[in-house]
């Protein structure tokens, strides 16, 4: 029995051989392609040890390995998906060999191409809006020394009735701009919102969405932020274009990597 798994990064079309040529993948080991039926496996080597599935599990509890491992992945999805259209698959999807991922795309050629339909000549783009804090002068005259007990929980009453208001009418606006951008989109997908602490942000997240967009229609999407650019209750942060995780990864799942 071989020591190495082959680990599947994504599924693609019409790669050349030589454009994983020098590229690195999990442990450094050579990226290399599977192709078949006219879909292209990008793939390399893992340590059967560490793919295994008792292995596995004990591994996606080591936050550093699993880190490691997401860098790599990524690393592979990324470089290549600058000039190819790329489905990429879910972390950690493994096979006993090449022969076996040859069977898989035999098996899901249809399927994969239909994925790759869906995504060709479009990118992710990510829309996180945050609601926007209090005037400086609601926060100069908040930070006053209460004059009294009773002043002190007016003041509180206030500060939460304002602190109300202002969310919901940022969540409003947020509702604003997410439809706007979804007429513009193929699809949409909602992420959970995050905290502070995740998301670096003083000011609370009140949308976080994904959106599957024609390449043609960029111009229109950066339109629709920039009008949003001065509203005095949210700040809408635009990233990408990426690869298209949020809308590859699922609609691949049915490939059913394994480990041994």
């Amino acid at each position: 029995m071989s020591d190495t798994l082959t680990y599947v990064y994504a599924v693609a079309r019409e790669v050349d051989p030589a454009a994983v040529a020098g590229l690195e993948g999990l442990g450094g080991r050579p990226v290399r392609t599977v192709e078949h039926r006219g879909v292209t496996a990008v793939v390399s080597d893992a340590d059967r040890a560490e793919f295994q599935e008792r292995a596995l599990e004990e591994r996606l509890e080591d936050l550093e390995w699993l880190a490691a491992t997401a860098r790599a992945h990524h690393h592979v999805v990324d470089t290549l998906g600058r000039d190819h259209l790329v489905a990429p698959l879910g972390l950690a999807t493994v096979y006993f060999d090449d022969e076996r991922v040859r069977a898989v795309l035999d098996e899901s050629a249809e399927t994969f191409s239909a994925v790759l339909d869906r995504l060709a000549g479009r990118a992710e783009w990510g829309l996180k809006v945050y609601a926007r804090k209090g005037s400086p002068a609601a926060a100069e005259a908040e930070a006053e020394k209460p004059k009294s007990g009773a002043d002190y929980l007016r003041r509180r009453r206030k500060a939460l009735r304002e602190g109300d208001t202002t969310l919901e009418d940022a969540r409003r606006a947020a509702d604003e701009v997410d439809a706007a951008v979804s007429a513009l989109a193929a699809a949409v997908k909602s992420h959970r919102l995050q905290d502070a602490q995740l998301s670096g942000q003083t000011d609370p997240m009140v949308l976080n969405q994904a959106y599957l967009l024609p390449v043609e229609r960029v111009d229109e999407l950066r339109a629709v932020v920039a009008s949003y650019q001065d509203h005095p209750k949210v700040r809408v942060e635009l990233t990408g274009p990426w690869v298209p995780y949020s809308f590859a990864a699922a609609a691949t799942s049915s490939s059913g990597g394994s480990a041994p």
